[in-house]
């Protein structure tokens, strides 16, 4: 059997995986900021660990998955500078900074639902563990890891001779970029706030009394408040965007093996590649046209189509969004439906044990090879090209295959319909000439797709077309 091989940020290598400890492999995915609609980028990095946590599960494991969601204490920018995204956005739409992230969650969650996403064992919210984000920072003031501005409590990284090992952080020369760029309370300029003041005569939303005065907590301490609440104070793999890995997991990391006392905290990180539209990183701070799920589904595209669209690149790879990429997706996932279609129908077997077992051992050494779906959906390619293979024999292997990719391959309609735009547009010709009663011409088209090995269905619904 295949042994599972992951690649580790922190190590820079695929470390071959076993448990921290008996029973489910805890997992922690850093959630969405729920200020507004998440983008086509941001799915795409929910779809990694749900590949990861199917994959742990195919392999015999049983899974923890936690989730977060941040609605308090993250700033327009990573320095700890400008205004909370959620009361920004309360600001700017005159609505309740609980009601946005109560609508962006359900929104978000509707739209994992609709790419088969495999719900999480825990969801929690960073305004629903206040307390135990207080005790983390009063631990590690306690500790002497902490020090106090105008502006809130922050963490001094030069306390800690392993901060930004994950990112290789370079802390020298980030001083001396911030001696150029100007003067700053912060001692170092990677401190990080654990705590922020509320300004005076500020009224905020979403604000709580603290040792340190009233204010709100940082982005960083939520996430390893909430992880350690839910999976213990070491655990397995730790996942999220590569945009992570410069600032938020080096800060998750260093106040949590301080505040906790133990090394490493998290055994393995795991980051999801950039989605690239025209050329950038699809990002909110972008600006202009952001794809959503509900304005990709608008453009003709299939919410699953974009999930093959997902598994057609190895996951820490940038992955291009175009129109023509997606067409691509979705007329190859069209295609594999319409196939399993025929397979789910097909009853015939063969004496084909040697066959089976291959086939499921390449799926398996692709996904144990650090997750490499592109080379798992070739496997599944594969077995529905197969001739070795009878009906009953494909039938197991693609409903098995597809406890992974899900792709909604056994729910698969006898609808399904395989797409080819050359295809389709002959027939819908060949339609026009039948309504004008241009028989030749409707008569041509058809022995033409005959030759190519295409049949034609006329009924008075439409005419659809199969592969011979």
């Amino acid at each position: 059997m295949s042994e599972l091989a992951l690649y580790n940020t922190l190590t820079r290598r695929k470390d071959r995986f076993a448990p921290l400890a008996p029973g489910p492999v805890r997992i922690y995915s850093c959630g969405p900021t729920v200020y507004s609609r998440q983008h086509l980028g941001n799915l795409r990095t929910y779809l990694f660990p749900d590949l990861l946590n199917r994959t742990l599960r195919a392999f015999g494991y049983d899974v923890r998955h936690v989730i977060n969601i941040t609605d308090v204490g993250h700033l327009t920018s990573d320095a700890d500078t400008g205004d909370d995204k959620m009361e920004k956005a309360a600001r700017e739409t005159k609505t309740s900074a609980w009601d946005i992230a109560a609508k962006w969650t359900a929104v978000f969650r509707a739209d994992l639902a609709k790419l088969n996403f495999r719900e999480p064992d825990v969801w929690c919210k960073a305004t629903d563990h206040i307390p135990q984000q207080i005790e983390m920072i009063r631990t590690l003031e306690a500790k002497g890891f902490t020090y106090r501005t105008s502006d809130g409590l922050y963490f001094d990284v030069a306390k800690d001779p392993h901060y930004g090992e994950l990112a290789r952080i370079d802390l020298a020369a980030q001083e001396a970029q911030a001696r150029i760029e100007g003067a700053s309370e912060k001692r170092n300029a990677a401190d990080f706030a654990l705590w922020k003041f509320s300004r005076p005569g500020e009224h905020r939303q979403m604000e709580w009394d603290s040792p340190w005065g009233r204010g709100f907590p940082g982005w960083h301490i939520e996430c390893s408040a909430m992880s350690v609440a839910y999976l213990g104070q070491t655990f397995d793999i730790h996942t999220g965007g590569a945009d992570h890995i410069p600032v938020h997991h080096p800060n998750e990391i260093a106040q949590s093996e301080n505040a906790l006392g133990v090394r490493p905290w998290v055994r393995i990180w795991m980051h999801t590649g950039w989605l690239m539209f025209d050329g950038e990183k699809v990002s909110k701070s972008r600006g202009g046209s952001i794809l959503n799920l509900d304005e990709m589904v608008a453009s003709g595209f299939e919410p699953l189509a974009f999930r093959y669209l997902a598994l057609g690149v190895h996951y820490r790879q940038q992955l291009t969004y175009t129109d023509e990429a997606m067409r691509g997706a979705q007329t190859a996932l069209r295609r594999l439906l319409h196939h399993a279609v025929e397979i789910r129908g097909d009853a015939s077997s063969k004496s084909a044990g040697p066959e089976v077992e291959a086939a499921r051992a390449r799926f398996r050494a692709a996904l144990a090879d650090d997750l490499n779906a592109p080379r798992a959906l070739a496997v599944v390619w594969e077995v529905v090209r197969s001739d070795a293979l009878g009906g009953r024999e494909k039938w197991a292997l693609l409903c098995e295959f597809d406890q992974v990719l899900a792709l909604g391959l056994a729910e698969a309609q006898a609808s399904a319909q395989e797409v080819d735009p050359e295809i389709d547009a002959l027939v819908a010709e060949r339609d026009r000439a039948r309504a004008a009663r241009n028989w030749k011409r409707a008569d041509e088209i058809r022995d033409a797709l005959k030759a190519r090995g295409i049949t034609i269905v006329d009924s008075p619904q439409g005419s659809r077309w199969t592969r011979a």
